[in-house]
């Protein structure tokens, strides 16, 4: 991938973005921020999202509704972490999904059902969350779920 959008295709240029905005909107999710980098993961995530859209397939829209649900539930936003966390669930239970992925689904609809102060399905998705984690056979894909896994157990 080149250090800027250099391709004329449109779609071509949104993927470059959608990608940047989304590495960054997860590297500030895991790291200890400022109120300032709250509102650029905010951002990110939300640009990466727009970009997804435009320059994206299925997959990648409902990755970036992934993202939007841990940003949102990062920040205390828990009606809005919930509802793109339901959606993004439905779409990645459905069908046949990486382990890995199944794992981020499930911790990442726990961190949103507690910033939405749904207790009941926190403690289901935490528990599904805790399975999926356990049953991931890359030990470098469990390592990268964990951190986002670690978020749910601090709060």
């Amino acid at each position: 991938m080149p250090n800027s959008p250099q391709d004329n295709d449109l779609a071509a240029r949104h993927r470059f973005f959608a990608i940047e905005y989304n590495n960054r909107a997860w590297d500030l999710a895991v790291q200890s921020r400022t109120p300032i980098e709250d509102e650029e993961m905010l951002n990110a995530a939300h640009a990466a999202a727009l970009h997804w859209a435009a320059g994206g397939d299925e997959l990648n829209q409902m990755r970036a509704k992934m993202l939007l649900a841990e940003v949102h539930a990062l920040l205390g936003y828990g009606t809005s972490a919930l509802a793109y966390a339901q959606r993004m669930c439905r779409f990645f239970l459905s069908r046949e999904t990486p382990d890995w992925e199944v794992a981020f689904a499930h911790a990442i609809h726990a961190h949103a059902a507690h910033a939405a102060g749904e207790i009941n399905v926190f403690k289901a998705a935490y528990a599904e969350a805790s399975q999926a984690l356990n049953a991931i056979s890359d030990p470098d894909d469990r390592a990268i779920v964990q951190q986002t896994f670690d978020l749910v157990l601090t709060i």
